[in-house]
Order: structure tokens, then C-alpha cells, then sequence
């Protein structure tokens, strides 16, 4: 794998040096052949289009499709561009407003967290620079699943990490939490929480795009431990290559909300932010590959073992 992992990276960092509006016309180029040859997952994205969005007409869920696909391709050269893009040009090319307010906040309320919920929504990749914006005081991480191959998840950890935020292992997240309390840091941490969680960590269901919907639950759960300060991150897209990431408060004080209820604001959230502009969700992700009355059977089958 390193053997081939090397001309590889050499390609791609070359690539990654054309200025963005070259990208972009490859971009272009490659969405014809990704669409109608190749046509990745499109029956995935038929059927969760047609499903989330029933009162659109054939037309109009075609041509969220379409945009979606040449999206993708953007989203490929976009990443390739992490390779060597500068701070400077990321800073250019991607705003936070709200995320020093944030920081006051919490610093308002002696908190030592902000927690940011994010989905799978525009370059989520490019949002992970948001540590660029981190208040004086303040360091930055986000939680992310490791991947099995080495050579890719240290490649991936190299790009998400190069602005200077941390990235923590899911399953490390707690202990990662109390070490920073312990040093009496404080720290941003950003959660992508909308993809589909395994069997066993399933606990909460909501209504989400028309579907009953499990969402991890994790990030409202270690909120409400070391009652931090929660927020939601919006993420527009004004033109190609430029994004937003407006924050929006969703909760100073976690540990007053019943159970779930921030999950499911964050779910509400997600929900209006991607009607407003689908085409940019992350489709080819399998959402509702495990169903609830699915979930309920095996439950079911656990208490008779």
C-alpha cells in the first residue's frame, strides 16, 4: 500500500497546486462521466431523495440529483486543494461568524467547552480549519472515527489537523474531555453527528426527512456531563469554493433539557438547513440502511435470550 500511496500523493499535491478555477473545470469534466457511466450509488440517491422529499415532483428530485453529483466532484477537488492550500487562502475562503461570541458565552457562564454540531453538509473537510478562528485562550478538535488502513488515516489526520485543531478518536472522546478539564483548558470541539450509528449505538429515535431516524446521542450526553456551552453550526454556500459557517446557540444549559432533546433540535436543525439546499448533503451516505422496526425486533429478540 505505501508503495503506491507515494506516486499517489505526488499526483495529487501537483494537482492540488492548480489554482481553484482550473480544479473546477476537472470538476466539470469529471461529472459527466460520474453521472450517467459510472453512476455511483445513484439508485441510493433516487430512493433517499424520493423518500425524504415526497411532495417534490420527478423533475424537481432529478435535478437535486444532478446538482448533488456535480457538487460531489466539487467536493473531491476541493479536497484534493487541502493538500497545499494556504491558511491565508482558507481564511478567505471560509467564515465562522458568531464563533468569538461563542467563546463569550461560555466564558460568561465559567465554561470550558463549546460543542459544535455539525453534519455531513458542504465541505465538511474545509470546516475542520475552523481552528483558524479559535478565540485567544481557546484550542480546537473534532471527533472523528479512525479508519483501518494506516497509511490513508494518517494521510487524512495530516489535512484535517495542518490549521492546528486535534483530532480525538470517538471512543476516546470522554477521556480526552477530562484530561483537558484536568490541565483547566478550554477547548472547542466540533461533532459531525448525522450519519447512521451501528446497532448497539442506538438509543434515540426522530423524526428526520420523513423517515424515523436513530442519531448519535453522544454529543448531548457528554454536554450535559461537563455542562458545556452547545451550539449549531449553519453552513451556507454563497458561491463555489466559498462557505459559512454561521453559529447558532442551541443551549447554555444542557443539563435542563430532558433527555434527547438537543439531539433532536440538532436534528431539526440539520433537517431545515438541508431543505433549504439539498443538493449539498452528503446522499451516497446509506442514512436509513438500518430501520427502526429492525432495531425493535432485535431488541426484542435480546430480552428473550
Amino acid at each position: 500500500m505505501k508503495i503506491l500511496f507515494f506516486p499517489l500523493y505526488a499526483l495529487l499535491w501537483l494537482l492540488s497546486r492548480l489554482p481553484m478555477r482550473v480544479l473546477y473545470a476537472i470538476s466539470d469534466l469529471f461529472f459527466l462521466p460520474v453521472f450517467y457511466l459510472i453512476r455511483y450509488r445513484r439508485k441510493l440517491v433516487q430512493r433517499q431523495l424520493a423518500d425524504s422529499f415526497p411532495e417534490k415532483t420527478d423533475a424537481e428530485r432529478r435535478q437535486i440529483e444532478k446538482r448533488f453529483y456535480h457538487f460531489l466532484c466539487d467536493l473531491v477537488v476541493e479536497y484534493i486543494k487541502l493538500i497545499s492550500i494556504t491558511p491565508e487562502e482558507m481564511k478567505r475562503r471560509v467564515q465562522f461568524p458568531g464563533l468569538d461570541k461563542a467563546a463569550q458565552m461560555a466564558e460568561a457562564d465559567g465554561k470550558s467547552f463549546c460543542f459544535f454540531y455539525l453534519g455531513h453538509y458542504c465541505n465538511w473537510e474545509w470546516l475542520a480549519s475552523y481552528a483558524l478562528w479559535a478565540a485567544p485562550g481557546w484550542k480546537s478538535s473534532q471527533i472523528y472515527h479512525p479508519l483501518k488502513n494506516r497509511v490513508i488515516d494518517r494521510f487524512i489526520l495530516g489535512l484535517r489537523t495542518k490549521f492546528g485543531g486535534r483530532c480525538v478518536p470517538m471512543k476516546e472522546t470522554l477521556r480526552h474531555i477530562l484530561t483537558t478539564r484536568r490541565n483547566n483548558e478550554k477547548e472547542f470541539m466540533a461533532f459531525i453527528a448525522d450519519q447512521s450509528p451501528k446497532w448497539e449505538a442506538m438509543h434515540h429515535w426522530t423524526d428526520f426527512l420523513h423517515h424515523p431516524t436513530s442519531f448519535f446521542i453522544g454529543t448531548e450526553k457528554i454536554g450535559k456531563q461537563v455542562d458545556a456551552a452547545i451550539f449549531y453550526v449553519q453552513v451556507t454556500r454563497p458561491k463555489r469554493g466559498y462557505y459559512v459557517g454561521t453559529v447558532i446557540p442551541v443551549t447554555q444549559t444542557p443539563q435542563e433539557h430532558p433527555d434527547y432533546d438537543i439531539t433532536d433540535r440538532y436534528a431539526q436543525l440539520l433537517e431545515e438547513q438541508i431543505r433549504q439546499c439539498p443538493e449539498l448533503w452528503l446522499w451516497t451516505h446509506n442514512r436509513w440502511k438500518r430501520t427502526r422496526q429492525e432495531w425493535e425486533n432485535r431488541k426484542e429478540r435480546t430480552a428473550k435470550a
